[in-house]
């Protein structure tokens, strides 16, 4: 296992980023870490500067197959920092603060929602407010059952900002939404999963060995497909099914051409040809 931090680079020549996130390698899995465990791991504006180059950097390097985002310490995240982000931007211009807003959103979901490579959010403890955004924006997720979930955003006398509530609207159902935006009131991992705000929640003990499990089961597939349908699920959420159509067809042919492995080629044979692959049953042999 290797860690890149602030004095290390992430392979291909790419420059080092700075002490706000971690990176570890282990098994094909970029275990990607918000380090700021004395703040709860609150997102700072260098904070997400750091992220967008931390994404650009694994984009490119073979050893990441699958992401994972998670939190140093006890939280994953407990949201904006209110007085990196909020405070001491009062007196900023304009354009200083529309700078600080876009990277915010640039890292966690217009980048992190369509990422090329399987992206997993391991929820390790706190999760509030803004940290609602990147949970939602990974493919899948996976909470401790003592993970602490809140939307406190109501007690402060504020809004959920920064895409929190259109996040929240994704995943969990209109009753359950409006009861945790409304009342502030905090749930656990355990309620989390009923409310399928995340896939599924397991003692915090054995988290990190199911992510892990998760993550290698993404890599069993070819990711140039799970890539090709990652990425058509988000677009055809937002078409009518006539221009769905159209765009899965032509989707499909394009995927099927930049396959550096020819997936359908090697999974038919096998099907068609050799009787040495159920589809039901797990993948085509990628060996082959």
């Amino acid at each position: 296992m290797s860690i890149v931090d602030k004095d290390a680079s992430v392979g291909n020549n790419l420059e080092p980023w700075g002490k706000n996130i971690k990176v570890e390698f282990e098994d094909g899995i970029a275990w990607v870490i918000l380090n700021r465990p004395e703040k709860r791991n609150a997102m700072s504006p260098s904070l997400n500067r750091e992220m967008i180059e931390v994404l650009d950097a694994l984009e490119v390097d073979d050893r990441c197959k699958v992401l994972v985002l998670t939190g140093a310490g006890e939280s994953y995240s407990s949201g904006m920092d209110l007085k990196e982000y909020f405070r001491e931007t009062d007196n900023a211009t304009p354009i200083e603060v529309m700078r600080i807003r876009r990277d915010s959103m640039a890292w966690q979901w217009r980048r992190l929602m369509f990422y090329p490579k399987p992206t997993i959010a391991m929820v390790n403890g706190w999760c509030f407010g803004g940290a609602f955004t990147s949970l939602v924006s990974c493919d899948l997720s996976i909470a401790a059952e003592e993970a602490i979930f809140g939307l406190s955003e109501v007690n402060w006398g504020i809004i959920p900002a920064g895409n929190v509530v259109r996040a929240v609207a994704e995943k969990m159902s209109t009753s359950d939404a409006l009861y945790f935006l409304m009342t502030g009131e905090p749930f656990d991992g355990k309620k989390a999963s009923e409310t399928r705000l995340v896939n599924e929640a397991v003692p915090l003990a054995q988290l990190r060995e199911r992510t892990k499990q998760l993550a290698l089961k993404l890599m069993e597939k070819n990711l140039h497909v799970v890539r090709a349908i990652k990425l058509s699920y988000r677009r055809v959420k937002e078409m009518s099914w006539d221009v769905s159509e159209d765009y899965l067809y032509a989707k499909s042919g394009e995927t099927y051409a930049s396959d550096p492995e020819q997936g359908r080629e090697k999974g038919m044979t096998q099907f068609l040809d050799t009787k040495t692959f159920k589809p039901g049953l797990g993948a085509y042999k990628r060996e082959s």
